[in-house]
């Protein structure tokens, strides 16, 4: 269990939130746990308790949900995910050099996240659109026909989009 002050009722409260969502239907579990991981961007175990809970299921059957499914995490993720698609399709169109290129500019191997929390990386077997590989999915965006140069291009992205959310915040 986490030990930030304040956090666990920030838990309770967006799971709270949530749960009533989807009226605590048994058939929701898995949009509860998207909903839950969208929020704090991995499946914290507090949570994973109150929703066991407030659903009125068993936390065997909460964690083997969380589990089973490569989508959820049981680990923070960093404030970027990056996915790289290494099914047959991308793969002979140069997947493994753009997880190569990742893995060298992020200095972290595909299921690990940076140690300041901004990068994640990892690998799946499809992202269902085969045609534009090799494809790479970074916050919810997809980057078809990806080159070594288009994840340069892709890091600068996401790390201006950082630059602009900071000036943001620091505006308001």
């Amino acid at each position: 269990m986490t030990s930030v002050p304040g956090f666990d009722h920030l838990i309770d409260q967006k799971v709270a939130a949530i749960v009533g969502r989807y009226e605590a239907q048994p058939t929701a579990l898995i949009m509860v746990l998207q909903d839950i991981q969208r929020s704090f961007r991995y499946l914290p175990e507090e949570a994973l308790h109150l929703v066991a809970r407030r659903m009125q299921l068993p936390l065997s059957r909460v964690y083997s949900v969380a589990t089973y499914y490569r989508a959820f995490s049981l680990n923070p993720k960093g404030r970027h995910h990056v996915c790289v698609c290494t099914g047959t399709a991308c793969h002979v169109r140069g997947a493994r050099q753009i997880v190569e290129k990742l893995e060298r500019d992020l200095r972290i191997k595909p299921g690990e996240t940076t140690p300041d929390m901004e990068y994640s990386l990892d690998t799946v077997n499809c992202l269902g659109a085969c045609a534009l590989g090799p494809l790479v999915l970074a916050d919810d965006m997809y980057y078809g026909n990806m080159t070594n140069a288009d994840v340069d291009r892709m890091l600068k992205r996401l790390s201006k989009s950082d630059k602009e959310h900071r000036a943001a915040k620091e505006a308001a």
